[in-house]
């Protein structure tokens, strides 16, 4: 009947696993669920959200594993002046996705909602998505840039962890604005071609009627079909 408690760092990391894990499933459901629902009333689409959220996984996976490469691996620990453990803080990884997939959403939302409103009035969805990028290209390069100059001084830092948030979401950021934003978001909505604003009939009324719309436009223009 005696219960034994083990102590240390590593019980310590144990216990931050399976608090974590357990955790995890439920906030990657809350953010998916809250990014769903509001890019959906932001563009009417069902598509899109989906796109959204799968693009902003594709910089979060670039990211962790140019970390894990880095801070635990310890490819260039020299030059970065930091001596590798061999492992990474558990909390750092979830502090990152969680800063990491706001910000990118919000270069999500500046690109898409140029390109909607493109649509809106062409109703041409190539039209829509070059029109977009352009009038967006040089907003998200400057946020970016301004970023990257403010939580770059992170990665100077002494302390190898809040180095390793710097660095890391520099990486991500570069990667975010230009390989994903730039490039793999236009290209895959040019795909898509006209599904990119396809909903089903009760989600298209629901989103005529409940939606944010920029413009008031006649409904036809703003729901070509």
């Amino acid at each position: 009947g005696t219960e034994v408690y083990v102590g240390g760092v590593t019980a310590t990391v144990v216990d931050q696993l399976e608090s974590m894990g357990a955790n995890l499933p439920l906030l990657g459901l809350t953010v998916g669920t809250a990014t769903f629902v509001l890019l959906f009333l932001a563009f009417g689409s069902v598509l899109l959200p989906i796109k959204a959220i799968v693009m902003n996984l594709l910089s979060l996976t670039a990211t962790f594993g140019a970390v894990v490469l880095l801070f635990q691996d310890g490819l260039g620990a020299g030059a970065l002046g930091f001596t590798s453990t061999g492992s990474i803080a558990p909390a750092m990884p979830i502090l990152m996705l969680a800063l990491l997939f706001g910000i990118s959403m919000d270069y999500e939302v500046f690109l898409l909602s140029r390109v909607r409103e493109r649509w809106e009035l062409t109703g041409d969805n190539t039209l829509a998505v070059v029109g977009g990028l352009q009038r967006t290209g040089a907003i998200i390069t400057s946020a970016a840039l301004l970023f990257v100059v403010v939580i770059g001084a992170f990665a100077t830092s002494g302390i190898t962890f809040i180095k390793m948030v710097g660095i890391g979401m520099v990486i991500a950021i570069v990667v975010d604005a230009t390989i994903v934003r730039a490039l793999l978001v236009p290209a895959t909505m040019r795909l898509m071609g006209q599904a990119n604003w396809w909903a089903p009939g009760p989600l298209a009324r629901l989103h005529r009627r409940y939606g944010i719309h920029e413009t008031e436009l006649p409904v036809r223009a703003r729901y070509p079909r």
